[in-house]
């Protein structure tokens, strides 16, 4: 199952976050999302911001362009990423090393 769909027009990306982690970026699938590493802690919004940071500059978008839509209080979160195309938000993630 691939970690992105679309909805509302926009490209969605299923997330799961290991936020506090020593490294930053994906790290391979878990449960058909995107599992995403941040450094932040889960404490006052700090990992969503995070979040948003990382893929943002995954995706080369800019911050404006990425949204959490849900799971702002979860480890499983959907982002939404505008001015992009689904096909090309795929090749970005077929271009991630094997594992990451």
């Amino acid at each position: 199952m691939s970690p992105l769909a679309v909805a509302r027009g926009r490209v969605v990306l299923r997330v799961h976050v290991q936020p506090g982690a020593k490294d930053e970026g994906p790290a391979g699938l878990h449960d058909g999302r995107l599992k995403l590493r941040v450094s932040a802690p889960p404490v006052d919004g700090a990992a969503n911001e995070r979040v948003v940071d990382v893929v943002a500059r995954l995706f080369g978008l800019r911050r404006a362009d990425v949204e959490i839509v849900g799971g702002a209080t979860s480890r499983r979160k959907d982002v939404a990423l505008a001015g992009i195309e689904l096909a090309a938000a795929q090749r970005v993630l077929e271009g991630l090393a094997p594992g990451a």
